[in-house]
């Protein structure tokens, strides 16, 4: 079978055999990319026509709702450990706190201070002007952050404070009880001063080193200082003896005892009964022979007798 076409131009005909080789690979050629574009256009329509489908809608909508709980639940995590951390610096300021009250407490009770204006076991109270919140700037976490860190500083600085203030205080006191002060006995009179005077048993003029003090046999000898006990039994002349250091240059005696309560090396406080009143030694009745050293050296005891206050640090040497 032939195809004969003519040309106008050329003024002639041309002559296409269907049946030759050449002639049915073109054909077939062009038969394959119609299908071929029919096919591409046939996947583009169905792909379009599944996305418009509600299931592959909802499958999307399913997989944007899994992202997006994920970004919640890394947001949640997130401020659980802001939080976390915001909770532990919290306790460690309540700590400061605690610790800052029973130190205000115990400072209160030793410096004898009122604690109707010093109660550190009730809030302070405070009080505002009435201006709305809403005026106010809300604070963000790094705000807070940076609120907490000083707090936790000056906590920290007055914590050292009154820490000093508490050695400083159980310093005074302790100076106050180690120095010599008061009268060894609870009742009695001064039977004879510091100095010279007349020997009762020779009649020559001697150098008394203490004084004494008349009181009714067996009545308590009391420690007029804190100290450690050096000396606790019988001594030539002054009977029995009961003599304590006090650890900053001076040395108290309590001598002529009818029986000695504490023994050497024992720590007696202030006001505490080291002896019974008695008449051992060089003695002419019931009474205790109260001596003061400084440093080795007899003093008057009448100064630490009547006074009411310690000297200052800078006395003892």
């Amino acid at each position: 079978m032939n195809i004969i076409v003519f040309s106008r131009q050329q003024g002639r005909a041309r002559q296409f055999d269907l049946r030759s080789p050449l002639f049915l690979t073109a054909a077939l050629s062009v038969l394959l990319l119609l299908l071929g574009g029919v096919f591409a256009a046939g996947s583009l329509l169905g792909a379009h026509w599944a996305e418009a489908q509600p299931g592959a809608q909802l499958e999307r909508w399913t997989a944007e709702l899994v992202h997006q709980r994920q970004d919640v639940e890394a947001a949640r995590h997130s401020l659980q450990e802001n939080v976390d951390a915001l909770a532990m610096r919290v306790g460690q300021m309540n700590a400061h706190v605690i610790r800052l009250d029973a130190l205000g407490r115990r400072l209160t009770e030793m410096a004898g201070l009122t604690k109707g204006e010093f109660n550190f076991s009730v809030t302070p109270p405070v009080g505002g002007t009435g201006v709305s919140a809403a005026t106010g700037i809300p604070a963000s976490m790094p705000v807070l952050t940076d609120m907490l860190d000083r707090l936790s500083g000056q906590l920290a600085d007055r914590e050292r404070q009154l820490g000093a203030l508490e050695n400083l205080i159980l310093t005074r006191e302790l100076r106050r009880d180690v120095h010599p002060q008061g009268r060894p006995v609870s009742s009695g009179f001064i039977s004879s001063f510091f100095g010279e005077r007349v020997d009762p048993f020779t009649g020559y003029t001697t150098f008394h080193s203490g004084v004494d003090f008349a009181g009714e046999a067996g009545g308590d000898v009391l420690s007029v200082a804190t100290g450690i006990v050096t000396w606790a039994g019988e001594r030539f002349g002054y009977g029995n003896l009961v003599e304590v250091d006090h650890s900053n240059g001076y040395v108290t005696r309590y001598a002529h005892n009818s029986k000695v309560l504490v023994k050497t090396g024992d720590t007696v406080q202030k006001g505490q009964a080291l002896a019974l009143i008695g008449s051992t030694g060089h003695s002419t009745g019931p009474h205790v022979h109260f001596e003061v050293l400084r440093d080795g050296t007899p003093v008057d005891p009448m100064a630490f007798i009547t006074r009411n206050a310690p000297p200052p640090l800078t006395a003892a040497r």
